[in-house]
């Protein structure tokens, strides 16, 4: 019998009667991992009406005693990283290390917002009058929605849970659907730490559901989002009749440039790791990859070769090197694009559906890999699949043209020797992040995550960039002069 899961709200875990529900599936095998509550627009009232009451109290609690609950649900989560690194490769189809890896990358990102609820820092400025105190401090905003994505279903809910916490909001979290049981852990993980019963409620459901009455109820004042550009669009609208917060993750299509001065062995491993790894369902996957004339065929070479010894697989086996897709709507998707694909450019390797014994249960694509002039939709268009698409050029300046003609501007990369270039690139590449000889994997937790272009609106994630999302700045003038101050009026006397 499959597991059933109730929605959290006012610190307790509920199932109203005869709610429906629905299954999450482990993509590898088609078998259910649990079974969640399709939560109504009242079941989300509920929970901002806990998150709303349960605020005030919260916001009083200093700082550091927040930090405290946090620094203990991040021990919950170190306690229990391999069980739930194994419910993440069940129910998304990571393989079992990067699983693990999710797990400890939330890990990370707790620990270091416990840290900042000694911190949370405003800043002091001189006076232009005489006996006048000015600084800043920081405020929470109230009642915040945090909706997060399937690809990381601990690490990218903590980022934002742990960063809205801290800084004395109440939070509604909304997981995407078919990472609800990730979701669950999350959740308890602060439960057992501690949290006071309505600082942190879960909804589970759909978005047209659950996330729109998130989005529209007056009472959220700010959302957290991430997930696809068109749903990011449709958040941001109806954020913005509210003249509420709306910080936005959207999509990437990242570039690996390899210059004809490379290591090659060492962008291989970039390369591999960068386009294959999670299956490619990473917003800063690399989805293309620029390579100098004079190592394109040596390197693609190289590189099939690789493929040929890639083993897919059952992603909890240590042995896997990658999994399936996370869901029979993005098997199709991702097929569609292939199909494309074999239509406007050449189909190097893979590029099928794989077939027959424990295949046929899941939803698994080769790794795949097409020889495409820039300016096709494969090369523009974001996957988010096991999909490569390797584009020919001929200089440094070429290859910085294509990787910026694209409405994405998440991670890049571009691997050489030559130290100046390097350091040309990281000014050049119109992305938030920059990596030098390394793939465009993600960022280290203490440092600002986010992108330019369609990839969001602007602000960031992680680092101190988190605290700035959650919270408001308050300016304060403190005169202890015993007489009315006039400012700029009074500054020629004040001289």
């Amino acid at each position: 019998m499959t597991d059933e899961f109730g929605l959290f709200i006012n610190g307790t875990w509920t199932s109203p009667a005869k709610a429906k529900r629905f299954e999450t599936i482990n993509p590898a095998n088609g078998e259910p991992v649990g079974s969640f509550v399709s939560a109504t627009r009242e079941d989300v009232a509920k929970a901002i009406e806990a998150a709303h009451r349960a605020y005030p109290g919260w916001k009083e609690t200093p700082a550091p005693q927040r930090g405290e609950i946090l620094l203990r649900a991040a021990g919950y989560l170190r306690r229990h990283k391999k069980e739930i690194g194994q419910i993440v490769s069940r129910e998304m189809g990571k393989v079992i290390a990067e699983g693990e890896g999710d797990v400890q990358e939330a890990i990370d990102f707790v620990e270091y917002m416990a840290g900042e609820g000694r911190r949370l820092l405003g800043e002091t400025v001189p006076s232009e009058l005489r006996s006048k105190f000015c600084m800043t401090i920081r405020q929470p905003k109230g009642v915040v929605a945090c909706i997060t994505p399937w690809n990381f279903p601990t690490a990218i809910p903590n980022w934002k849970i742990a960063a809205a916490l801290i800084c004395g909001n109440a939070v509604v979290f909304k997981p995407a659907s078919n990472s609800a049981r990730c979701a669950v852990e999350v959740i308890r993980a602060y439960e057992e730490a501690g949290v006071p019963p309505g600082v942190l409620n879960l909804v589970t459901g759909s978005g047209g559901v659950v996330g729109t009455a998130l989005v529209t109820d007056p009472r959220v004042r700010a959302v957290s989002f991430t997930g696809g550009v068109e749903s990011g669009r449709d958040v941001y609208v109806k954020g913005a009749q509210g003249l509420k917060m709306v910080h936005l993750e959207l999509g990437g299509k990242n570039p690996v440039i390899v210059m004809e001065d490379a290591d090659l062995r060492l962008a291989l491993d970039g390369v591999l790791f960068g386009a294959f790894g999670t299956s490619g369902q990473r917003c800063t996957a690399t989805s293309r990859l620029i390579l100098h004339e004079k190592v394109y065929e040596p390197f693609l070479k190289m590189l099939t070769d690789r493929l040929d010894t890639f083993r897919l697989g059952d992603p909890v086996d240590p042995k896997t090197d990658m999994g399936p897709v996370a869901s029979r709507e993005q098997e199709e998707k991702i097929l569609a694009y292939i199909e494309i694909g074999k239509k406007e450019a050449k189909l190097r390797y893979g590029g099928k559906k794989l077939r027959g014994g424990a295949y046929d249960k899941g939803f698994f694509i080769e790794p795949t890999i097409f020889e495409t002039p820039h300016g096709t939709r494969i090369s523009k268009e974001e996957i988010f699949g096991p999909v490569l698409s390797v584009i020919k050029v001929k200089d440094y300046d070429e290859a910085v043209r294509v990787a910026n003609d694209v409405d994405y501007g998440l991670s890049s990369s571009i691997y050489t020797r030559d130290v100046n270039r390097a350091f040309r690139a990281m000014d050049d590449l119109e992305a938030g992040i920059t990596y030098i000889n390394a793939p465009t994997i993600g960022a280290e937790i203490q440092l600002p995550f986010g992108g330019v272009k369609n990839t969001g609106n602007g602000g960031r994630e992680a680092g101190t960039a988190a605290i700035e999302e959650f919270t408001e700045v308050k300016t304060v003038f403190v005169d202890f002069s015993s007489k009315l101050q006039k400012a700029q009026i009074d500054a020629e006397s004040a001289v």
